[in-house]
């Protein structure tokens, strides 16, 4: 299919780069060299999808990015951040916004094809849903039937709204939903609420030794552990970005969300995924950051997701596939 895909960089030799990594995909391309070009050329003609640049001047991507998710006839393009920041504040600020995916550059083009391929396939399964949609609605108005239908196509729109597509765990987007309805069921409750991040150790040394293929087969098996590890209803894991995985912990002390990040460390290592160039084991291992903390007026989400954070640096500059704790 001719996808038409807008690449928005103030820097001609990116766009030049990318362009060429879409060369053989039968992509239609256009270009723009700042925010400002960027919201003349959607106005023109709506995109399938946006490679977004950040830092840009005048208009910067999160602005870009803002207009475009107010406008109701915009705000379902998909837009992916690129971006030379690799901090987490910068990730989070990009998907509370409304991206669907962030790459860091410098990227790989294996990366930017597999990305934007798993972009342009949600795009056109939610196409379809709502397209089945609209066909079960005007067959109920004729003659009343097909209710049983609608009701699973509904239900196939809304997983696929809160699904990350290669892991089939939680997305970001479910993430953030469900963080903010914990902290609120725990605030009024006053129990514990707990968060845990985990980071597959060097998986950017993975995806070079073995490939981006082996990459997303790697993510896949840990996600299937950690998902056999997160046991209780309450438990929420999700993918949190990348090569990320976090999980929410309602009811759960900090003694409990370290018991679970030894654990999930634990099983990791012992699913024996090989990783050769690994400065940490010939396994994939893990690193692990836990938070936990009371909800009440003096604190919000994004304490607990720093504290977390901050503890799984911890764990990081002491030697990976390990836990640390932070409270606050």
């Amino acid at each position: 299919m001719n996808y038409d895909i807008l690449i928005v960089d103030d820097i001609v030799n990116n766009i030049q780069l990318l362009k060429k990594i879409f060369a053989t995909q039968g992509y239609h391309i256009r270009q723009a060299i700042n925010g400002s070009h960027a919201l003349e050329e959607i106005a023109k003609k709506k995109p399938d999808l946006i490679l977004l640049d950040i830092n840009m001047p005048g208009i910067n991507g999160y602005q870009v990015c803002e207009i475009i998710k107010s406008n109701s006839i915009t705000k379902e393009i998909p837009i992916i951040f690129l971006s030379g920041c690799d901090r987490s504040d910068d990730k989070i600020r990009a998907f509370n916004l409304g991206g669907s995916d962030y790459i860091t550059k410098p990227f790989y083009p294996e990366e930017v094809l597999i990305r934007t391929k798993n972009q342009l396939t949600i795009q056109e399964q939610k196409k379809q849903l709502i397209n089945q949609n609209l066909s079960l609605q005007k067959e109920i108005e004729k003659r009343k039937k097909a209710e049983t239908s609608l009701r699973q196509a509904n239900k196939k729109l809304e997983e696929l709204a809160i699904i990350d597509d290669l892991t089939k765990v939680s997305n970001r987007r479910h993430f953030n939903q469900y963080l903010s309805q914990q902290w609120q069921q725990m605030k009024r409750e006053q129990k514990p609420l707990s968060l845990i991040i985990c980071d597959i150790d060097h998986f950017k040394l993975y995806n070079d030794t073995y490939g981006h293929q082996k990459g997303d087969e790697c993510l896949r098996c840990v996600a299937q552990v950690l998902s056999l590890s997160t046991k209780r209803k309450t438990d929420l894991l999700a993918r949190y970005g990348g090569e990320e995985f976090a999980i929410i912990l309602p009811y759960s002390s900090w003694q409990g969300a370290l018991h679970l990040g030894k654990s999930v460390c634990n099983q990791v290592l012992g699913a024996k995924i090989p990783h050769e160039t690994s400065n940490t084991s010939e396994y994939v291992t893990l690193s692990v950051g836990a938070s936990c903390t009371i909800p009440d007026q003096k604190n919000n989400p994004d304490d607990l997701l720093k504290n977390a954070d901050k503890a799984l640096y911890q764990s990081k500059t002491k030697g990976r596939n390990q836990v640390n704790v932070l409270l606050g």
